[in-house]
């Protein structure tokens, strides 16, 4: 053993290597990132050529690492919390199959929102589709149980659910590794073949085998050492922790929680484990980052004397990250002095970058859009995102990935003149290609803006599946060669740019205009390389 200083997402991926991982799959999303990062940076990956490129969205990374299992390897699938939906489909239908090879679903969910559209809490997910969910409190935790994670779905044959959190993703910790790497899985296929076609005679079948399977996803739960029971001298009342909110109670008692704490990380819930706190405790305070999901099951558990506290009553808040604070209010502690608001630094607001190419093309757009009063524009999930603050207020729309596109069809098929479309060159590549085949389908008066700048800028710079292919993936799904445009977004060409978006708006059809220059970030980092 040795120790390495790890983050979170760096941990879960050193432990899924030594598991003898054969592939991860992702899309990029904060904060999940940096788990295919260490991966594609790995000595230990190339050796063993551990396919780590990036996928064009969330539903493909799922449908690949799926077929991997298939074929007996095990497969690791990464993404930020909302891109859950994104695979959704996928997802729930890979408890129906089950698993061949070992295979793990890791969602990073984003409380508070740093830097996604909603707090949606990913343990629904695995709840809904009846699927073991894993969520560690330390990174220690995270590198052991995404290898236990491998054996408990060769074991049950069943994908299995792992749950990371903004700051168990993004902290660091020390962590105790063992350089001794699991074998890759040879090829082998699965023992019930029927099971992998989910006509409904075969599915109807494997839905009863699932829901009888369940009953052992609990034993394992409540077998298998992640969730902890802790006995406490404080009869006053028992608390349940879920994840990375057991480290945030335990700061708060250095010398022990004088309190009985369920430590919960390991789902579905350990009934017994609850029952057994509740025997001698009316009150429960449940501790849990994102939703209350394990608050709510309460009801259902305990007896109906009992009374739970936490984020539904108002213990704890009802939206946003647990915080020590939080925690050491809801417990009867006084704020510590040392923390007070006035010492924390105030938040920077986000911005483009100085020289970005999006704030070149917001500028010529806002000066064309201004001439029609009836404008609307609709944008996308990326960088270029931040163009609805100050200076530009450039657009008028932001839901989710690919959402522009068609937002924009449906406007410009309710009447509205202009409608134009803004999306990044990943975005479009992700979800907003499907979008652009229905405009093309509707013969539609939209203009597409495909803001290019080579690659993911949002999330670090990663590959962009579309890069060198845009006009050409344009042109292949219907739009007339003659409106698919390319600009430059440099300030010595905002008249042409100025002109060809008028000209592009003024045309009664779809059309899309590429404006391309490199991301300014990755060319620094190029030229960086370069001079080496």
């Amino acid at each position: 053993m040795r120790k390495q200083l790890l983050l979170g997402d760096e941990a879960l991926a050193l432990g899924a290597l030594h598991a003898g991982l054969s592939g991860v799959y992702a899309y990029p999303g904060t904060p999940s990132t940096e788990i295919t990062e260490y991966i594609q940076q790995s000595a230990l990956a190339r050796e063993r050529n551990v396919h780590s490129d990036w996928s064009a969205n969330e539903k493909t990374a799922m449908e690949a690492a799926l077929g991997a299992s298939y074929a007996g390897k095990r497969a690791l699938v990464c993404m930020k919390h909302v891109g859950m939906n994104v695979c959704a489909d996928a997802f729930v239908n890979s408890a129906m199959t089950g698993a061949n090879g070992g295979l793990v679903v890791t969602a990073c969910d984003d409380p508070s929102m740093h830097s996604s559209q909603n707090e949606q809490d990913s343990r629904f997910y695995a709840d809904f589709a009846m699927m073991p969910c894993f969520e560690p409190a330390t990174q220690q935790e995270t590198y052991a149980m995404i290898q236990a994670a491998y054996e408990m779905s060769e074991r049950r044959r069943i994908p299995i659910l792992m749950r990371l959190t903004t700051r168990m993703a993004h902290s660091r910790a020390v962590v105790e590794v063992n350089d001794e790497a699991r074998p890759q899985n040879e090829i082998h296929f699965p023992e019930n073949p029927r099971q992998w076609v989910l006509l409904p005679a075969n599915a109807r079948v494997r839905n009863e085998q699932l829901i009888a399977d369940y009953a052992s996803f609990e034993d394992d739960a409540a077998t298998m050492g992640f969730n902890q029971y802790f006995e406490g001298n404080d009869c006053s009342m028992g608390i349940i922790t879920c994840g990375i909110a057991y480290n945030y109670l335990m700061e708060q008692f250095p010398e022990g929680c004088p309190y009985p704490v369920l430590k919960i990380q390991q789902y579905p819930l350990p009934t017994a484990m609850i029952r057994r706190l509740a025997q001698n405790w009316n009150r429960i305070l449940v501790m849990e980052e994102g939703q209350p999901m394990v608050e709510r099951r309460l009801v259902g558990v305990l007896p109906t004397t009992a009374t739970i506290s936490g984020r539904l009553d108002g213990t704890l808040p009802r939206t946003g990250e647990l915080t020590p604070d939080s925690v050491r209010a809801a417990v009867g502690l006084e704020p510590r002095p040392e923390l007070a608001a006035s010492q924390v630094a105030v938040p920077r607001p986000p911005a483009l970058c100085q020289g970005c190419g999006h704030r070149d093309f917001y500028t010529a757009l806002n000066n064309v859009i201004a001439q029609y009063p009836t404008a609307r524009v609709f944008s996308d999930i990326g960088c270029y995102t931040l163009g609805w603050l100050a200076p530009f207020h450039a657009f008028h729309t932001c839901v989710e990935m690919g959402a522009s596109v068609t937002m924009s069809l449906g406007a410009a098929l309710s009447g509205v003149h202009p409608s134009v479309a803004v999306i990044g060159d990943s975005t479009f590549t992700h979800s907003g290609m499907t979008g652009l085949l229905d405009a093309v389908n509707a013969e539609a008066p939209v203009t597409i803006c495909i803001s290019d700048n080579l690659t993911t800028g949002m999330t670090g710079g990663q590959d962009s599946a579309g890069t060198g292919r845009l006009e050409a993936i344009c042109r292949g799904i219907g739009v007339k060669e003659d409106h698919v445009r390319v600009i430059v977004p440099l300030p010595k060409n905002y008249d042409e740019m100025e002109r060809v978006i008028r000209e592009e708006i003024e045309y009664k059809g779809v059309s899309v205009i590429i404006a391309r220059r490199e991301c300014i970030q990755t060319l620094k980092r190029h030229a960086s390389q370069k001079s080496k």
